[in-house]
């Protein structure tokens, strides 16, 4: 499965009955794991865009403003390539091509595409630019961009224009004569692309976009769609405490009030109090909400179980089962909502379909239930889903939330799960949260825990010695999860963490601080 299948339903979501249609950039995805990026940038600059299959161009095209064909992990010339008539497109809107979408347009109307004999990927600077180029507007020589193919442009059709070079690329940007079309062969929308914003705002200048989409426009759009879609079906929708599932319930309170159901299940693997202060919050905010805990359940089900997607997949069925059992206490129910947001999709399905990690929230709820699946927030970031927040009014420190995995602290203890080990990290990781809270840090951070290492250490305290756990402190920075880095926190802060774990939390002698990136890490241990 390659993940332009998971847009299938994507203006199911984002679209409502609007007079006039809300104006939208089409983004043609062949594939490439930037194409989620290409949508993000777009909307930071207050422009809507719907992405969709290469080869599923909406036949409806009155509010198309401009196409943008994203990157694909192909080579044009592969015969698996993803392939498309642009006979609909070229010529009748404004098009911007990325990497292998310049590539598509070059090799397919008779340039030629060949590997570039090593992998061009990384940074680089455009040594030559058309100045007077629309697309290229206030971008200067020297400025810097982000490679990432194996295959370059060798020559272009004589109704081509080349408008940029960089050093290694002699075809780094190019138009075509008597159309509104271009293309590049780096990436405007990763942030090593120095000007990348600037190209893309450049493109929707030239579409003549309005960029009048905002988290206003995305929350009045969606309530009425919502609306539309839900009628007065009754909702069952599975709160976590995390922001997106509790942003996706105010959202849907707005639009169907009493018919919303929802359902916070506490599987023991939640940190320290949480599930009764979340439960408060969410009475605060006036949502219909059942609090079931089946802790014992859990623990009884993961007893002995070490390998991480073994344990994910014994949490995700335990989700199904409850809620199956809760949803039957609800008459007529039809739907399930879900918080769940793009990075939850392209970490659970790779390019290639090879499982990363399963994700509870796209597991076999709905067809276990005999229910259909409502998820508002599928293709927004968290940054967005935050800002939405913002707007729906909600409470700072819910919208703030750092992410916290659906599986809990069952990923944060490695190996096999007890209720001790559950409570020994509920404790250590109270006082690191409750510690970045007290020194401003909190909101600095993306996100933070701890982790119990399947290992255990000499230690000495007072006159004895002792043979006790090790803990991990993890904190990162990050924008979307896609990327992060490990937090630079003070080194006092550091040292009063560990002393205070240490002293307080009984079974636990050494802390440790990981200081890994993403890639070629994950942000969870597990």
């Amino acid at each position: 499965m390659h993940n332009h299948h998971i847009f299938r339903t994507f203006a199911q979501y984002f679209k409502a009955k609007q007079n006039p249609p809300m104006e939208k950039i089409i983004i043609l995805d062949f594939g490439s794991q930037t194409t989620q990026l290409i949508g993000r940038r777009l909307r930071e600059l207050n422009e809507y865009c719907e992405i969709v299959p290469f080869n599923k161009f909406p036949k409806n095209t009155d509010d198309i403003k401009g196409v943008i064909l994203s990157g694909s992990p192909y080579s044009v010339y592969d015969p698996t390539a993803f392939k498309t008539d642009l006979s609909q497109i070229r010529g009748k809107f404004p098009v911007l091509g990325i990497c292998y979408g310049a590539q598509f347009m070059a090799y397919t109307s008779g340039g030629n595409v060949e590997s570039a004999g090593s992998r061009e990927y990384g940074r680089a600077n455009l040594s030559f630019i058309d100045s007077h180029d629309l697309l290229l507007k206030d971008i200067l020589p020297g400025s810097q961009i982000w490679m990432s193919h194996g295959d370059s442009i060798t020559l272009i059709p004589a109704n081509f224009k080349k408008i940029a070079s960089s050093d290694d690329v002699e075809l780094a940007a190019f138009k075509i004569d008597s159309e509104k079309t271009w293309g590049v062969q780096f990436h405007p929308e990763v942030f090593h692309t120095l000007d990348g914003t600037q190209l893309l705002e450049n493109f929707l200048n030239i579409c003549e976009c309005k960029r009048d989409w905002s988290p206003a426009s995305f929350v009045e759009s969606t309530v009425a769609q919502l609306k539309v879609q839900l009628g007065n079906d009754k909702v069952l929708l599975g709160l976590s405490g995390g922001v997106d599932s509790s942003v996706a319930a105010v959202l849907l309170n707005k639009a169907i009030g009493k018919n919303l159901t929802c359902i916070f299940v506490d599987h023991g693997l939640l940190r320290k109090n949480e599930f009764e202060n979340v439960m408060k919050d969410y009475e605060h905010l006036g949502l219909n909400v059942i609090g079931v805990n089946v802790k014992e359940r859990f623990y009884k089900a993961l007893a002995g179980i070490s390998d991480p997607e073994q344990k994910r997949k014994i949490i995700g069925a335990g989700f199904i089962d409850v809620f199956d059992e809760e949803a039957h206490k609800i008459k007529d129910v039809k739907w399930l909502a879900q918080g769940t947001i793009y990075p939850d999709i392209i970490e659970s399905l790779s390019i290639t379909g090879t499982v990363i990690k399963s994700h509870h929230n796209v597991g076999g709820l709905p067809e276990k239930m005999n229910l259909k699946l409502c998820e508002p927030l599928r293709l927004l970031f968290k940054d967005e889903v935050r800002r939405v927040g913002t707007q729906l009014g909600m409470m700072h420190h819910l919208i703030k939330r750092q992410p916290f995995p659906g599986p809990g602290l069952a990923v944060r203890i490695l190996r096999d799960i007890t209720p001790e080990k559950v409570q020994m990290l509920q404790e250590a990781d109270d006082i690191f949260i409750s510690g970045l809270r007290e020194w401003n840090l909190y909101d600095k951070v993306w996100q933070a825990g701890v982790i119990l290492l399947p290992v255990h250490s000499v230690g000495v305290m007072g006159d004895e010695r002792t043979y006790e756990n090790a803990v991990a402190l993890r904190a990162v920075t990050s924008t979307d999860a896609m990327t992060a880095d490990w937090a630079q926190l003070p080194y006092d802060f550091l040292a009063k963490m560990s002393n205070e774990i240490i002293n307080k939390v009984k079974g636990v002698n050494r802390v440790v601080y990981d200081i890994s990136s993403k890639p070629p890490a994950t942000i969870e241990w597990e």
